[in-house]
């Protein structure tokens, strides 16, 4: 079954959720939700317009930092790039392209301006982070998610330039190698996640590795 939350910021335990991962619906996006929401295993996802939606998937598309590989097509092309990559200084700016930045096959967006607003408290918080991607001077590329100081939860990620975006991503792979981080969440299987290095892992993996603190 579907929950639907109250005010109250409790969310139900993510085993219960529907086979697509859909848990529940409603609630709010403050900050405060957001943040449990994450610590339990659990992200919105929801088109602009329609009902707040919480999901948990069975299968999580994640990536282990300590044994993370480039893929060698990849490799080859960073090495050809010239960007130059900072961390965490223009949070609003990177949430607002991943809003805005056309994406091939899809209509539209999640990321309202309620979504932005959220996520850039979550921000001003300490937790809320992203990877900004620059080539002359110019922000072409870049990620935000959550960071939960052992776990990041990528959110989007965006790319004006070709390959700026992966760039993004493994940059930030082996930023969080070097930190210690056990996970980089990606949420739910894309072709492009494929790509770049990502794999899925059960639930319960998940949820064990997520809670070791």
């Amino acid at each position: 079954m579907v929950f639907q939350l109250d005010i109250d910021f409790v969310f139900p335990p993510v085993y219960l959720s529907e086979e697509d991962g859909l848990l529940a619906v409603g609630g709010d996006l403050s900050p405060e939700r957001l943040l449990l929401a994450y610590q339990s295993g659990i992200f919105p996802w929801f088109n602009e317009g329609d009902v707040i939606m919480w999901w948990s998937p069975r299968m999580r598309m994640v990536v282990d930092p300590e044994y993370y590989v480039v893929p060698k097509s990849l490799r080859s092309t960073i090495k050809k790039t010239s960007f130059e990559i900072t961390w965490n200084t223009c949070f609003e700016e990177v949430i607002r392209q991943c809003s805005e930045t056309p994406r091939k096959g899809e209509q539209g967006t999640w990321i309202s301006d309620e979504i932005i607003r959220s996520y850039s408290t979550l921000h001003k918080m300490g937790y809320a982070k992203s990877v900004e991607v620059w080539q002359n001077c110019e922000l072409v590329g870049g990620l935000y998610g959550v960071d939960l100081g052992h776990v990041f939860c990528g959110e989007s990620m965006f790319s004006k330039t070709s390959n700026a975006s992966k760039v993004a991503f493994v940059w930030l792979v082996n930023h969080l190698k070097e930190n210690g981080y056990a996970m980089l969440d990606c949420q739910m299987y894309n072709h492009h996640l494929a790509l770049l290095g990502a794999q899925e892992i059960e639930r319960e993996n998940f949820m064990k590795i997520l809670k070791d603190i």
